[in-house]
């Protein structure tokens, strides 16, 4: 039977990752050029960098809630073997899976806040091209909350199934033996 207990911990855990991401994308850094009459140059001005933070938090929510998901399963290599059926081969695709979206989003959630904190120090002088304030393109940190999503499903989904296929499975629990009764 699944843990109903680390089910919900790891819903908790997962819903707190995607609604950073979500804040992410929504608070990602924009850039304005201003101009500095006194020294003749252009400059970048970046606004508030909360999205660095909420991108870093949703990381570390979803790193925890998969940490959590495989020590429960034993990363699905140790432990009991699994009952031979539909259940284990669910079990076996899910896991694959939760791990394909588990990166993807790590992936996405970490680059868009790397490259959030990136803030160009590039001045021009007076000139027809203005600097090049690079930001973050819109919808990375979007992704990482979509797959972040995706891995929260699958992962609850692959734990009822691992969880199925490792209580169906009972050795055998006979004597090894073969038993000799008394003889007269």
């Amino acid at each position: 039977m699944a843990s109903k207990l680390l089910l919900v911990t790891v819903f908790i855990f997962d819903l707190i990752a995607f609604a950073l991401a979500v804040a992410a994308e929504q608070r990602r850094s924009t850039a304005v050029i201003k101009q500095d009459s006194e020294v003749n140059y252009n400059y970048c001005v970046y606004d508030s960098d909360i999205a660095t933070g909420y991108g870093v938090g949703a990381f570390l929510f979803l790193m925890a809630s998969q940490a959590l998901i495989m020590v429960a399963s034993q990363c699905f290599c140790c432990g009991k073997p699994l009952k031979p059926g539909s259940s284990r081969a669910w079990a076996i695709i899910l896991f694959i899976t939760c791990w394909v979206f588990f990166f993807i989003a790590e992936v996405c959630l970490l680059a868009g806040s790397v490259r959030n904190a990136y803030h160009t120090k590039y001045r021009t002088v007076f000139s027809d091209n203005p600097p090049d304030c690079q930001t973050l393109r819109k919808g990375v940190f979007g992704a990482g909350a979509a797959f972040t999503f995706f891995t929260a499903i699958v992962s609850q989904f692959y734990y009822i199934f691992y969880s199925k296929a490792r209580d169906g499975f009972h050795t055998y629990g006979g004597e090894i033996g073969v038993g000799m009764g008394t003889f007269k």
